[in-house]
């Protein structure tokens, strides 16, 4: 007797879809008024006679013309010039260079962080179990970062059942976080390097019998040589930004005594997730691994320094570069040359857990790359709201047109109930967004970097495009130090959306 081998099914996971802007066709809210209030405008006028009816209506639909034209990225002419006015105004005002250190101009003579990060600074605290964890303070904002640090088990040798655990248990975190009192934003960072051999070096070399055979020493030293070229390091980080109401005046120790107390529950749900070992990055680890982003040749001296003398002593007033420029698509700084991208649109259609490895995994001939995810969750009451106004857009757009319209309209219908049904049983709501820093030695390398991103996505099936223009806001981004981007942009978010 002889039994069929059952089936493996692998779960997919997807309907992730882009906000709807409310609007007429490709108008958003500010543009369908503009519409509409520019034909009673006209109308009015058209009583008086047809010239000063055309007079009214040209203007206007010069005006509402940008609002139609869009990118494939959805942007229009208007946030297109934005853009470019505001890096005009920086190479006028000379904000796209920065010189710190004793020569400068600056005061104190010391080398602090440049940008988004200039007016940052970092303070230190204990969890309930007495480890350290650095509080990253963003003075103007009133907002507070904590950064934790894992180390996420190996996908290898794994079964499936358990992959789906670990997802469906990131997904509850995910969904927690909004949940969370007074949290903005989160921000998950994956940052891979060539190992530089410093621990391997320190670990074996010190081991080594001074009694030892001639050729049983030039074998462990071949090993520490040639071993670390074909190994890499691997970090994850893990930002949480929170905002103190408004009209809040707590002390920072306070503050930091609030944070301290939420800390180990939200290691316990890492833990849960797949994410290893975590714990809390001190203050002084915050400050290494900014320093090594902006400077990546003293890697290997933060990495001895760390091993053989359990720390650096380095604070956030040095942690910064000495000198960076910023061009239209790259960001100079100290040993390196960096390229950021931002994603554009997410996968299509449905896709497995393992879609995004190929983008984490080590890239060839790049000095540093780091890919960041950056989620914002949404609270229940905005979420239902939401996916309501979702769900009766796509019956709109279902019951309005024909053939592969309607068709398509009906696959929105689809994925509206089912997003619909998932957050009337619980399931949260989060915008979601990924940006990729690529840093290399040189500006000649740059167009290696970009065949290797496109290379990447193309297997991860997103779409991305540079970040031109705004490198230096981009990169800051992609570090661990808890930067939202749409809290530091020109045009306010709810003016976005209504564009």
């Amino acid at each position: 007797m002889t039994t069929a081998p059952s089936s493996v099914t692998h779960p997919t996971y997807g309907n992730w879809r882009r906000p709807r802007r409310p609007g007429l066709g490709p108008f958003g809210m500010l543009g369908t008024v503009g519409v509409f209030g520019g034909l009673v405008l006209t109308l009015l006028f058209s009583l008086i006679s047809l010239v000063a009816a055309v007079v009214v209506a040209v203007p206007v639909a010069m005006a509402l013309t940008p609002l139609v034209v869009r990118t494939q990225d959805g942007r229009n002419l208007y946030q297109l010039l934005a853009v470019r006015v505001g890096w005009r105004r920086r190479r006028s005002k000379g904000s796209h260079l920065y010189v710190s250190g004793p020569l400068s101009q600056r005061p104190g003579g010391r080398f602090r962080p440049p940008g988004l990060l200039s007016r940052v600074t970092v303070s230190e605290g204990h969890d309930a179990y007495g480890r350290p964890f650095g509080v990253i303070h963003h003075n103007g904002r009133n907002m507070y970062s904590i950064v934790l640090g894992c180390e996420p088990d190996g996908g290898s040798l794994v079964d499936p059942d358990q992959v789906d655990v670990w997802v469906a248990s990131w997904g509850d975190w995910l969904a927690r976080l909004a949940h969370e009192p007074d949290l903005k934003g989160a921000t998950v960072v994956v940052e891979t390097a060539p190992d530089p051999g410093t621990r391997l070096a320190l670990e074996v070399l010190p081991r080594v019998s001074p009694d030892a055979p001639p050729l049983a020493r030039s074998v462990m030293e071949e090993v520490v040589r040639n071993y670390p070229a074909a190994s890499s390091e691997m970090h994850t980080y893990i930002t949480l930004t929170y905002r103190m109401p408004p009209g809040n005046k707590r002390a920072v120790e306070e503050i930091i005594a609030d944070l301290a107390i939420r800390i180990p529950g939200l290691l316990n749900g890492l833990v849960g997730a797949g994410g290893g070992f975590a714990a809390p990055l001190s203050a002084e680890r915050i400050a290494e691994v900014t320093r090594v982003a902006y400077d990546p040749a003293v890697a290997s001296d933060v990495l001895h320094a760390r091993t053989g003398q359990g720390g650096t002593g380095l604070e956030w007033e040095d942690a910064g570069p000495a000198a960076a420029v910023e061009t239209v698509g790259a960001y100079h700084h100290d040993s390196g040359v960096s390229r950021t991208w931002q994603l554009t649109l997410a996968p299509r259609g449905t896709v497995r857990s393992s879609v995004l490895r190929g983008m984490l995994e080590p890239a060839a001939g790049t000095r540093r790359k780091r890919i960041a995810l950056i989620y914002r969750p949404i609270d229940p009451a905005t979420s239902a709201r939401i996916v309501e106004s979702d769900r009766r857009a796509a019956q709109f757009m279902a019951s309005s047109g024909r053939g592969m319209v309607q068709a398509r309209a009906a696959s929105e219908i689809a994925a509206t109930e089912q997003t619909a049904a998932e957050e009337a049983s619980g399931a949260g709501l989060v915008e979601f967004s990924l940006m990729a820093t690529i840093t290399v030695d040189s500006a000649e390398q740059l167009p290696d970097a970009a065949v290797t991103l496109r290379n990447l996505q193309a297997g991860a099936r997103v779409s991305m495009r540079p970040a031109d223009r705004m490198q230096a806001a981009a990169f800051t981004c992609t570090l661990p130090l808890g930067i939202l981007p749409w809290e530091y942009v020109m045009i306010p978010r709810d003016l976005q959306e209504a564009l």
